[in-house]
This record gives C-alpha cells, sequence and structure tokens, in this order.
C-alpha cells in the first residue's frame, strides 16, 4: 500500500479502522486505499463492508473533507437492516481524502526501507483539528487537543525470513511469506538456485559458501530462518553458525534424528549448544497439519512462524477459552 501512495499522480481516499467495540473481522490499524478510479488495495473487513466504504470515498473525494463511519452491528435487526457482519460489535473507520504524495507516507516508506518502526497517529474525531494521518512527531503531540480523538499505532518493519535452501520447496514457502507481506531473503550455495526466475519479488537473493552464508545474509536478532538445503554438508555449518543468533524462530527440514546428529555434530566441532538454543530450534520444522507436498510443508512452517510470532500455541480457535484476539 506504501508504494501505491508514493507512485506519482497517485491519489483516493484512505480507509481506517480506528476503534472495534465488541467483535470484528479486523483490528485497530486495518486500512485500505481507494485509489483513483475506485482500485482497492487491503481491507478493513472480511468484504462485507468494502462496497459501502466504495460509495462513500466518493463523497469524501468530491468534498475533500474527512469522513468518520459508524458501523453498529450489535442490534438484532442488523442481519436485515444493516450490513449484515454478524460479529455483534461497533467498528468506527475513517475517510480521508490523500494527495497524490502525502509526506507522512514518503516518510514511512523511507523508514520501511531501513528497517525502522513508525509511529503515527489517526486525528478521527475533533472540534479543532483537521482529520486525518499525521506523524506525531514532539511538536504534533503537544499541539493535539485535549477533546480530540487519536489512534495511535508504531507502524514495524515487515518480518524478516530467511529461507537458507533454494530448492523448489522452497518457492512455496517464500510466495507465502510474501503474501504476508514479509520481507524474504533465500540464500543458497548454490549459484542456479536463487534466481530472480524461481524467486521473483524477493528483498534478497544472496550465493556463497555454506560456511560464509549466514555472515553475508547477517540475519539480526528477532529474525525468522528456516534452514532446508537438504544437504547434510551444507545443513550443518548453516546450523551451527545460526543456533547463537538469538533469532525469534529457527527451523530445520527433516527428520528428528537427522537433526539430533546434525547438533551432535556441531558440539564435537566445539559449540557448545546451550538449552536456550535447544529451545529456539524447531526440528522437525512445522506444525502437525498431517502436510504431504511442498505447498502443505509450506503451509505447516508458515503456520508454526505466526504462532511463535503471537506467542500462540496453534491449537484449533474452538479450544481456545480466551478471545480470539486476546
Amino acid at each position: 500500500m506504501v508504494r501505491h501512495l508514493n507512485l506519482a499522480g497517485v491519489g483516493g481516499v484512505l480507509a481506517t479502522l480506528v476503534t472495534v467495540e465488541g467483535s470484528a473481522y479486523r483490528r485497530p490499524g486495518a486500512r485500505m486505499l481507494i485509489a483513483e478510479g475506485g482500485v482497492r488495495i487491503g481491507s478493513v473487513s472480511g468484504g462485507c463492508l468494502e462496497e459501502d466504504l466504495l460509495e462513500r470515498s466518493r463523497r469524501v473525494s468530491s468534498t475533500g473533507r474527512a469522513e468518520l463511519v459508524v458501523y453498529d452491528t450489535t442490534a438484532e435487526n442488523d442481519l436485515l437492516w444493516g450490513v449484515g457482519l454478524g460479529c455483534h460489535g461497533v467498528v468506527r473507520i475513517l475517510l480521508e481524502p490523500l494527495p497524490a504524495r502525502p509526506g507522512w507516507a514518503a516518510t514511512l516508506a523511507e523508514n520501511l526501507r531501513a528497517g525502522r518502526a513508525t509511529d503515527v497517529a489517526v486525528v478521527w474525531e475533533s472540534t479543532a483539528e483537521s482529520l486525518g494521518t499525521i506523524l506525531p512527531d514532539a511538536r504534533a503531540r503537544a499541539g493535539l487537543k485535549a477533546e480530540s480523538r487519536v489512534f495511535r499505532e508504531t507502524i514495524e518493519p515487515p518480518t524478516p525470513l530467511y529461507i537458507f535452501g533454494a530448492g523448489d520447496d522452497a518457492q512455496p514457502l517464500a510466495r507465502l511469506a510474501c503474501d504476508l507481506g514479509w520481507s524474504v531473503t533465500v540464500a543458497d550455495p548454490r549459484p542456479a538456485m536463487p534466481t530472480e526466475a524461481r524467486f521473483p519479488g524477493m528483498s534478497g537473493l544472496v550465493v556463497g559458501p555454506a560456511d560464509d552464508l549466514v555472515a553475508r545474509v547477517a540475519p539480526a536478532p528477532g529474525s525468522l530462518a528456516v534452514v532446508m538445503t537438504h544437504h547434510y554438508l551444507h545443513d550443518r555449518p548453516l546450523l551451527r553458525h545460526l543456533l547463537p543468533i538469538p533469532l525469534a524462530y529457527l527451523g530445520l527440514l527433516g527428520p528428528r534424528t537427522r537433526a539430533q546428529k546434525i547438533l551432535a555434530d556441531i558440539a564435537e566441532d566445539g559449540l557448545v549448544v546451550t538449552p536456550a538454543m535447544r529451545s529456539r530450534l524447531r526440528a522437525p520444522v512445522g506444525l502437525d497439519l498431517g502436510a504431504d507436498g511442498p505447498e502443505e510443508v509450506a503451509l505447516s512452517i508458515i503456520a508454526e512462524m505466526k504462532a511463535v510470532l503471537a506467542g500462540r500455541d496453534g491449537r484449533p480457535l474452538r479450544d481456545r477459552t480466551l478471545p480470539i484476539h486476546a
């Protein structure tokens, strides 16, 4: 979405979900850009509000004034007379007109490229200030009136995933991660494997000796990584250099006995494999989905990564006693 906001000559209307009371499909911070010509990028619901917002956006675009839209689906007759969400909640969505290249979007894009987080604020109700998205620097925060209602958010850079191994089974994994908006780097000792033709749209494609590949990629602490070269002599040095890094997730493709042998060999090489290192390692990688084939295996790996990032255990939602988004 940020890329489209910074294209020359592309304006439109930005819809931002600013508050949720009760149940809703998306959480505050969900956004949808309605570009010129009615082209929609992103979503703020499961598809039930977008058509109505598209109609309302035409008025916002013509008047140049932001508009707050409230959808209340708590009433029993909503299924008959409302939008039929069935979520039993109240959501507020701000529609704001945008110039071709808003200044805050340029700053956000620059920070995302540099891997920096960006604080943004959306003034969605005020008697004294303009409604819309701003960058809340110290001066802006001081200037916001007490009566203004503001949604504040820190937009983090894309989740970094490093895939060591560029075989055919790495391709669906990379595609799924890109669909989630993650920043994906594919690395392999074999020059013919991590190519643009095989892995289009990746953030990085890296080639180098297995013993030097982790240093060339330089994954930061808190990143995600999976080793899947299918070659023992490649996996062993890769895992040796990845284990000491405090990654959020480290997976190794292959059976448990293979992983145990690699760990034993790494220990013989002189690396002290600590309990913390072992706890970070997911081997065999992925959730138990009964996966068979590259696409299904990729799904099980992505699902486990997402569960780890969210601090969840991957159990069925019907077995969860807490609210889904708690």
